[in-house]
């Protein structure tokens, strides 16, 4: 019974076997978030490595006056519409709220 720890590699072995088959129906979806996480990973890294890379001169002027905004800050604000429910326009009492009952 000894000899099963005197590598690593039996004790390994069990934790794969283990893991594919209590975890087998997660791995797909834990591999799809690993690889999203390691995409947005490099596009970070290449960003800041890209920022890195500008000239003093100009990244000081424009740091110094902005402030730090999403890459989205150029594009307009979404605005939304509060379209009221079925009915509430009507006037109906039937579908209204227990608050709007009374």
């Amino acid at each position: 019974m000894g000899r099963l720890f005197d590598s690593p590699w039996p004790i390994v072995i069990i934790i794969v076997v283990a893991l594919l088959l209590f975890a087998g129906p997660k791995l797909p979806t834990m591999a799809r978030s690993l690889g999203q996480s390691m995409r947005i990973l490099r596009s970070e890294v290449k960003e800041m490595r890209s920022e890195g890379n500008q000239p003093q001169s100009s990244s000081s002027t424009s740091s110094s006056s902005a402030s730090p905004q999403s890459p989205e800050a150029g594009e307009p604000p979404v605005e939304g519409k509060v379209i009221p429910p079925k009915g509430a326009e009507e006037g109906d009492g039937g579908t209204a709220g227990p608050s709007q009952r009374a």
